[in-house]
């Protein structure tokens, strides 16, 4: 039986607190391996050597931690297949998308080298007489992500390459369902000069994040989860005097109206509906058929079904894995239980497609028709994949369902009128928007989170606003007078 530890000061470290975890193959049903569990004494020591490492990290140069982020950058790119394999034995994504996982994350190591630029301050000479003022952005110290089992690679380089870089050290909590990723990019951290202490790896369950969240040497958290999660998460570490981003559930709609290129929009449907098995935040979740198009869209995706091919991730040509545990998926099956009870026409029933009773969690696709608002499979995030459809008859009504969702994460609109669509990216109230793009995942120079109860804080991830998150900005006010010119003044100080 595999054994996987925490990384802490720079190597593998044993747990002490004789808990562990069990982390399955859920392609097979199989256990793979056992994870520590941290205690509270073991993140109290953890944080305490993170919190040493970062004095001597602030003050590296920004060349030096630039060129530490390049090296790592340069060996996550060589080694892309042999993280994504470790993705897909953990979380059951399919190779392809794992390794997709793994370029979207080196987008953001790929920003994170620019930090001598990002760190630039301004300057204003002779803001008063012989006064210069300017200002700086400093690093805060040690800092901590909290991270899903979806994406056990992304999210992390989400944070960690930000953070990092402007000078922090960094304590990753992973999920301990899939937490292999996480120790796979310490050891390359480790690899490309970061010193020992700057990266640190916490397995744990409730227990190690509050205590991290409760830290007087924790300055910050960043979270990626369900909204319930996310708001304990804010709340608890606010309450503590930390800088919190926590990033919440979803209910993503994609809008498709009369006039938009039907198979083009079929496809969209399926490939934000389907992939990764619907276990992602951004999945298109729900489809807004609008007027006439409705019937000819449903049965397009419909006839798309049929053709995707679920099994095990790591074979070739297998278009959806499993889901991430036995528990997770009689959930999604309790789903579209009550969307059949509740009146959704059930076009295709992932429950009876023969994957469904193999080892391991699969789960056949699901689309559900004729779903109303006050469904249980429209009102809560499943995290699976189903789909359902709602009908609506006009782009107001699209409009008013998607801002009336509780949920702001993601939506797009499928359309070939671009006043329609520009006045959807005007109305719509969501803090990422796609037009005929239907997982509007931001690059990663912009930043990424939704409004609404998808965001609880009021700052977004990675890009500019992660640089603002991982840093707090001073203003100097300077002058070299001559000792000559020096006298007593009470008055308030002046510019002029």
């Amino acid at each position: 039986m595999i054994h996987i530890a925490h990384w802490i000061g720079g190597a593998e470290r044993p747990g002490t607190s004789g808990r562990v975890g069990p982390v399955f193959n859920p392609a097979t049903g199989e256990q793979s391996a056992e994870v520590d569990l941290a205690s509270t004494a073991e993140v109290d020591g953890a944080v305490a050597i993170a919190k040493e490492a970062a004095k001597g990290w602030r003050s590296a140069s920004l060349s030096k931690r630039s060129a530490v982020v390049f090296t790592f950058r340069e060996l996550l790119a060589a080694r892309t297949g042999e993280l994504a394999a470790i993705i897909t034995a953990e979380h059951g994504k399919v190779l392809a998308d794992a390794a997709g996982e793994v370029a979207r994350g080196l987008e953001n190591v790929e920003f994170a080298t620019g930090i001598p630029h990002l760190m630039k301050g301004s300057f204003s000479e002779q803001a008063a007489t012989g006064v210069d003022v300017y200002s700086i952005r400093q690093p805060l110290g040690v800092v901590a992500g909290i991270t899903p089992f979806n994406f056990p690679a992304m999210v992390p380089l989400w944070m960690c390459a930000t953070a990092i870089a402007a000078g922090n050290s960094f304590v990753l909590k992973p999920s301990e369902k899939d937490p292999s990723a996480a120790l796979w990019l310490a050891r390359l951290w480790a690899e490309a000069g970061l010193p020992e202490g700057v990266f640190t790896v916490l397995n744990g369950d409730k227990e190690a994040v509050d205590a991290l969240l409760v830290h007087p040497d924790v300055a910050a958290v960043s979270f990626v989860g369900s909204t319930p999660i996310a708001k304990y998460i804010y709340e608890t570490g606010t309450a503590h005097g930390k800088r919190v981003q926590a990033l919440g559930g979803a209910k993503n709609h994609m809008v498709v109206l009369p006039d938009a290129e039907l198979d083009a929009a079929a496809d969209a449907a399926i490939n934000a509906g389907y992939g990764a098995a619907g276990e992602r935040c951004m999945a298109i979740s729900v489809v807004v058929a609008v007027g006439e198009i409705a019937d000819p869209l449903v049965e397009a995706i419909a006839a798309r079904l049929p053709k995707l091919k679920i099994g095990n991730g790591a074979d070739a040509g297998v278009d959806m894995g499993p889901l991430i545990s036995a528990a997770h998926k009689e959930k999604v099956i309790g789903y579209i239980e009550a969307g059949e009870r509740e009146g959704a026409t059930v076009l295709a029933d992932g429950r009876k497609n023969e994957i469904s009773d193999k080892s391991g969690y699969f789960l056949g696709t699901t689309l559900l028709d004729n779903v109303t608002p006050e469904m249980t499979v429209y009102t809560d995030e499943i995290f699976g994949p189903v789909l359902s459809v709602v009908r609506v008859d006009t782009y107001a009504e699209a409009l008013q369902l998607v801002n009336d969702n509780e949920y702001g994460n993601g939506t797009a609109i499928f359309t070939r009128d671009g006043g329609a669509a520009r006045q959807f990216q005007f109305d719509v109230n969501a803090g990422m928007v796609g037009i005929n793009v239907p997982i509007p995942v931001p690059v990663a120079y912009y930043s990424f989170g939704g409004w609404k109860a998808s965001l609880f804080g009021d700052s977004h991830m990675y890009g500019p606003e992660g640089i603002s998150f991982f840093t707090r900005g001073k203003v100097v006010t300077s002058r070299w007078p001559d000792p000559g010119t020096s006298a007593i003044d009470l008055g308030f100080p002046q510019t002029r």
